[in-house]
Parts: C-alpha cells; sequence; structure tokens
C-alpha cells in the first residue's frame, strides 16, 4: 500500500477531535526523529488515573485500532507487559497486533511503553510514549511525551504533526474517560505567561510554585524525577552547558 495511503488511513485524520488537551505541540523534530507533547488536567486522583490508563479499551480510540473496535485493546502495566489488539476471526483464524511493550510502570506515577503506533509499525524506528502523572489541588496533570526516533520512508515535517494529533486525540480520550479536561487556573495561566516572557536557560527550565509563595524550583533535565512540573516542556538532553568565560581556552 502507498505509504500517502496508509497515513490516512492507519493514521487518520486529526481535523475532526472535538477537545483537545490544555497544551500539546510537536517540541522537537529533525533528520532523525521528532518529540511531540501533550497535556491535560482532570478531577481525578492520580489512583483514578492509573487504574484508567490499564483499560485503554476504555480510552484509546477504536479510530486508531487494527480491528476497528475498542474493545479488542487490551494492557498488562507489567515491565514486559503488551498493549495488544486482538483481531477476529475473519475465516483465517485468529490475530494479534502488539502496539507497544511496557517498559516502566511506577503506579499512579508513571508508564513508559515502547512502540511505534498505526504505520509507523512498518518502518524501521524506536517509538517511546511516557505517561506521566501527578497530583494536583484538584486532581491530576496528565503529560503523554511521544518520542520516535530512526529510520523511515515518510517526511518528519509532515509526518510529526499527523502524529501529534493522534497522540493528542488518546489523551482527550484518557480525559473523557475520566470525566472531562479541566481547564487551567489562574495561577497556571499567569505562570505560563510569565514563564513565556522570561524563558528559562536550555538546560533548566522554572517550576511554577505549586501552592502558597513558595518560590519555583528548578527542574533538571530528564523525566523520571519527581515529575516536578508536566505543564512545561523537558529541556533537551543535549542541551550546550554554559560556557566558563573565565576559564582558560
Amino acid at each position: 500500500m502507498n505509504l500517502k495511503i496508509m497515513l490516512a488511513t492507519a493514521l487518520l485524520p486529526i481535523a475532526g477531535i472535538g477537545a483537545v488537551p490544555a497544551a500539546a505541540k510537536v517540541i522537537d523534530q529533525g533528520d532523525a526523529g521528532f518529540t511531540v507533547a501533550h497535556t491535560a488536567q482532570v478531577a481525578a486522583t492520580p489512583e483514578d488515573v492509573w487504574k484508567m490508563l490499564k483499560m485503554p479499551q476504555k480510552w484509546w480510540s477504536k479510530e486508531h485500532s487494527w480491528s476497528g473496535d475498542a474493545a479488542n485493546f487490551w494492557l498488562d502495566s507489567q515491565a514486559g507487559g503488551c498493549f495488544c489488539e486482538k483481531l477476529p476471526d475473519t475465516g483465517k483464524g485468529l490475530g494479534s497486533v502488539q502496539h507497544a511493550r511496557i517498559l516502566f510502570a511506577r503506579p499512579n506515577e508513571i508508564l513508559r511503553l515502547s512502540g511505534a503506533f498505526g504505520p509507523l509499525q512498518g518502518e524501521a524506528l524506536n517509538a517511546t510514549l511516557t505517561i506521566q502523572i501527578k497530583e494536583t489541588p484538584t486532581g491530576a496533570a496528565i503529560r503523554f511525551d511521544y518520542v520516535v526516533g530512526g529510520y523511515m520512508r515518510f517526511k518528519v515535517p509532515e509526518i510529526a504533526p499527523a502524529v501529534d494529533g493522534v497522540i493528542g486525540e488518546q489523551l482527550v480520550g484518557l480525559a473523557k474517560a475520566l470525566g472531562g479536561s479541566l481547564p487551567p487556573t489562574r495561577d497556571e495561566k499567569a505562570a505560563a505567561e510569565a514563564a513565556g516572557e522570561k524563558p528559562a536557560p536550555a538546560a533548566k527550565k522554572l517550576v511554577p510554585a505549586a501552592k502558597g509563595n513558595e518560590a519555583p524550583a528548578e527542574k533538571e533535565s530528564g523525566l523520571d524525577d519527581a515529575v516536578a512540573d508536566l505543564l512545561a516542556d523537558p529541556p533537551k538532553a543535549d542541551a550546550e552547558e554554559p560556557k566558563d568565560e573565565d576559564a582558560p581556552e
């Protein structure tokens, strides 16, 4: 099948999505791959978010399945477990699809999966979806980061926005299954505006204070430590270190 036809049918259009996460974008791309990130907030506990994550049949879109029925999804949330889909018997026997496998599972905090979704599965790619959960005063914040790299026959500027839309649609589905996304609070809007006016250094970002008058904490690069701020982009791991002008050449 032509790759453009595969993209249109297996990845599917994104224009009809009726709701969007609080923040969503392609945050990085190059010749070798790209990264997309989506965030949302819900009025549900991290425990409830974790329980729902383990039931993709309730939130992953059937439009992005191979069988056309979300009831065929299942997920084993232990390391090495499968995010898989049953393919019904159409006269040639039962089939199955591994969408991803579990790399890391810390209940109520982080679920990391390795898998190239949709037509990306047929390419020579490594793709990692990291789902982070953080408790908030009103429930929980959720972040999806999908990092794709390797060789593929798609053009990155064309495929990255399409994948961005598909990943965002799944977070919308998860939020809806948990009661719907919450709008950003006044404090969060103010923090976002302040961050835009005074960008943090490339190697670090400032995290808005969670409550009271606490000073913002610095977030180091990496996604596994404390998940301090799900609403700020993670810094690039290869960011150049500041140069000490007084150091000898």
